[in-house]
């Protein structure tokens, strides 16, 4: 059974406008009615970038799948982009101290997510004075196969 990216999508979005309290856009700038913040900057932008499915062994009823997904935190300065960013990072990877559990959980139907990784952070852009942070994230996601 494969793992739905917009599921994962739609968890990580949520997962990311709760944990930094900003709008998260899906594939673009969030809108002026998106919750939390509308489209007052500073806010992230999601997109999809592929998944790799490995399968389980012969008689194994469920599968793996490693989801990779960017966020682009977008702010008017340089340091807005990366404060932004360092929130996301947050978001993402920190744990709950003495539980090795994540302190921000990712809500996927159907899946579990059950590791995270940073996969790569290229830092900040700017265009027309509109500074972009760009950071890859690595999911790995269990799906029953019901």
């Amino acid at each position: 059974m494969s793992v739905s990216g917009r599921q994962v999508a739609l968890g990580v979005q949520a997962m990311l406008q709760t944990a930094t309290g900003r709008s998260c856009g899906y594939g673009t700038a969030p809108t002026t009615a998106s919750v939390p913040t509308g489209n007052t900057i500073p806010y992230s932008v999601l997109y999809e970038l592929g998944q790799a499915s490995f399968g389980p062994p012969f008689g194994d009823a469920d599968a793996d799948a490693r989801v990779l997904l960017q966020v682009s935190s977008v702010g008017t300065t340089a340091e807005q982009a990366s404060l932004h960013a360092d929130k996301v990072r947050q978001a993402f990877l920190a744990r709950v101290p003495g539980s090795g559990h994540f302190a921000t959980p990712i809500n996927v139907a159907g899946a579990t997510v059950i590791g995270r990784e940073l996969d790569a952070d290229e830092g900040t852009t700017v265009d027309s004075s509109i500074y972009t942070y760009v950071q890859r994230f690595a999911l790995t996601m269990s799906v029953p196969n019901t």
